[in-house]
């Protein structure tokens, strides 16, 4: 129900909670201002409880499709020149989420882990043009059968501060399984050839392991 990565904040969270309840029912009476005081700080702990949500996902685990690597909207459809792994035109899709959406990646086809790495960086908001060369990333490439090798980048925004990448190089991994987490907003870039025919278009909201973003 909720990612391994979330337990500590969570269960933190709910002690801080649970004492600030107790504090304020020991010095306040049962006026205006207690309820006040219980409302935000239960609408902080649902928010915390949201972000760190795993919804079980059943990926549709078929070589001829790529599924979204994380929850969001369509924000980048372009074609552009891949400087990491590539060095050559690639057809960039690019998801931003929201702190709101499920911050769980998954990854987006089966395959052999052909590249993963970490890169510190900025912390540029997630939508700024630059911030997938500039930002804390991290870039891994799966190397699947049908559209060969498959890189996605996950991309640290403005309040993002961590990313967990579990990819490593060698590694058989299965179209929809956890790859990582990025606290905070952010968003995930899929880099597929020229010429990959995409199933999602500007603006559409996807959802990780399940909406199709490429087929053949």
């Amino acid at each position: 129900m909720f990612h391994k990565e979330g337990y500590k904040i969570i269960v933190i969270s709910l002690v801080i909670f649970t004492g600030l309840i107790l504090v304020a029912n020991r010095f306040l009476d049962k006026n205006w201002l207690f309820y006040l005081i219980a409302i935000v700080l239960g609408v902080l702990l649902y928010l915390v409880l949201q972000f760190f949500r795993n919804p079980e996902r059943t990926a549709p685990n078929d070589a001829n499709v790529l599924t979204s690597p994380v929850d969001g909207k369509v924000v980048v459809i372009e074609e552009v020149y891949e400087a990491e792994y590539f060095k050559d035109k690639r057809l960039q899709v690019s998801v931003f989420m929201s702190p709101l959406n499920v911050h769980v990646t998954r990854y987006p086809g089966g395959g052999r882990i052909a590249y993963s790495k970490y890169h510190p960086g900025k912390y540029l908001v997630a939508w700024h043009p630059k911030s997938s060369t500039e930002n804390e990333r991290t870039t891994v490439v799966v190397n699947t059968d049908k559209f060969g090798d498959v890189l996605y980048r996950q991309i640290a925004g403005a309040l993002a501060k961590r990313i967990i990448n579990y990819a490593e190089e060698g590694q058989m991994v299965v179209q929809g399984d956890d790859s990582g987490f990025i606290r905070f907003g952010s968003r995930v870039d899929l880099y597929l050839p020229i010429g990959t025919k995409l199933d999602v278009k500007l603006n559409d909201v996807v959802k990780g392991a399940q909406s199709i973003i490429a087929s053949i």
